[in-house]
């Protein structure tokens, strides 16, 4: 175990656990009765008992940093004591807790803490349509207006992106190793190359254009564009707004609808509450799910221009659309971190420095090995092999930082820190990620030569 840090002695250390020593872990009934589906606690082997802040602790109380955050789910940190104290508040006053889209007290403060933060300051005016509570279903219902809108079923997905492991999400998920395990053929949906996927100096945006311009192209007359600025599960790819805007442009002259999904990039992960802020474009239908809750709770949103809500009543629907204890914690989160800009300020100096630590970690190396990339608190490492990338990640946890992989090969150590985390802790957080890395690196053959000159 590291040694108490001598400014907050009452915190228990950082683990530096092995994870060869899994084996002390009592994970029988994990083993015994879990579908073999389960993936992270294949990384981390030990039994996780609480959380605070950017902390998790396992059954003996070993502390390890959070750079994982359920997936960008967490971004106001485990058990934030602002959030908890006012759910807990609405559980003893015996608020309601599930109400399917009946009107509520929570729903109604919900929808008027986004309208009067969010909305009216961006001066945009979207209605807003209750999922089943996960990130996959609201995919579903944007593709599903999209083509009822349109009239059309052909969707714009694109190279590594990742919208849901459903059916439809699917379709414009990139990743083989989901779309392999769908059972039946993935239809709807063509895939076109993200910007940069065929070089800095190509416009994908004009690639698109011509191939929908041709009509002997091969490509139905799509009904929609789907989108994600930042490409989390796809390896932190960054759109520039340059970009966004041709691809806005794309849409409109071929009478498409443009689908923005900020359900990892959103709530503030690349520095602003929407990832496209400031980058002039205006999505018609925009997905946001993982940290809206602010608490972790389950709770999923599809935001729809008005003039293209045209469901019939219950004709897209969710038992669990009416997550309470989320609209109470969302609330709460946008009235407190989003209510002015200081909040995105404290985020987006932490996204430089964050950027800072990471170029100069992989200035160390070859850059065939090593590069820095993301955009805001969404940032990582991509290494020249998914195996290296695993290392890092295997290694960082010995150490007692928690961290996942990403990209098409899991080549991409993926930073996705609490936004509310320290300096301090995020500081911590690097160095671990920084020694790990160069265990791996000096591990490799040649590996000491591999540092650049």
């Amino acid at each position: 175990m590291m040694k108490e840090t001598e400014n907050d002695p009452k915190k228990p250390a950082i683990s530096t656990r092995s994870v060869q020593s899994n084996d002390e872990v009592d994970t029988a009934v994990f083993d015994e009765l879990e579908s073999e589906v389960r993936s992270y606690a294949r990384n981390y082997p030990v039994i996780f008992d609480r959380a605070e802040g950017a902390y998790l602790y396992d059954q003996d109380g070993a502390r390890y940093l959070d750079f994982l955050a359920g997936a960008g789910s967490l971004n106001y940190g485990h058990n934030n004591p602002i959030l908890k104290e006012k759910l807990i508040e609405y559980i003893e006053y015996g608020g309601v807790t599930h109400s399917l889209d009946l009107h509520t007290t929570a729903k109604e403060r919900f929808l008027d803490a986004l309208n009067e933060v969010i909305f009216k300051p961006r001066d945009m005016n979207y209605v807003v349509q209750f999922t089943g509570p996960t990130g996959s279903n609201a995919v579903e219902a944007a593709l599903k207006i999209a083509r009822k809108v349109k009239g059309r079923h052909n969707i714009i997905a694109f190279t590594n992106g990742f919208h849901g492991v459903t059916v439809g999400a699917m379709a414009a998920t990139g990743n083989s190793h989901h779309r392999d395990a769908s059972g039946v053929p993935l239809v709807g949906a063509t895939h076109m190359p993200f910007d940069g996927y065929l070089g800095a100096d190509v416009d994908t945006t004009e690639y698109l254009d011509r191939m929908l311009s041709d009509p002997s192209s091969g490509i139905d007359h799509p009904a929609a564009a789907i989108v994600e600025t930042v490409q989390g599960e796809g390896g932190l790819n960054v759109a520039s707004f340059d970009w966004l805007r041709k691809l806005e442009r794309v849409c409109r002259k071929h009478h498409m609808l443009l689908i923005v999904d900020d359900i990892q990039a959103g709530c503030g992960r690349t520095g602003t509450f929407f990832s496209f802020d400031g980058a002039g474009v205006s999505p018609d239908i925009i997905t946001m799910s993982k940290s809206l809750s602010g608490y972790g709770l389950p709770f999923a949103v599809t935001m729809i221009k008005p003039e293209y809500d045209q469901w019939k009543p219950g004709e897209h629907n969710g038992t669990f659309r009416g997550n309470n204890h989320a609209f109470v914690t969302a609330t709460t989160a946008l009235r407190h971190f989003w209510s002015d800009d200081s909040f995105a300020r404290e985020v987006q100096q932490k996204g430089a420095l964050l950027m800072k630590r990471l170029d100069e970690i992989a200035a160390r190396y070859d850059d065939s090995l090593v590069r820095s990339k993301g955009r805001g608190m969404m940032c990582g490492l991509t290494f020249a092999t998914g195996e290296m990338a695993g290392a890092v990640t295997r290694e960082a946890f010995e150490m007692g930082l928690v961290i996942e992989t990403s990209g098409p090969e899991d080549e991409v150590v993926k930073c996705l820190a609490p936004l509310v985390i320290s300096e301090q802790d995020l500081l911590q957080g690097l160095d671990i990620l920084e020694q790990a890395t160069a265990k791996v690196m000096a591990s490799m053959d040649g590996g000491a030569d591999s540092a650049a000159a």
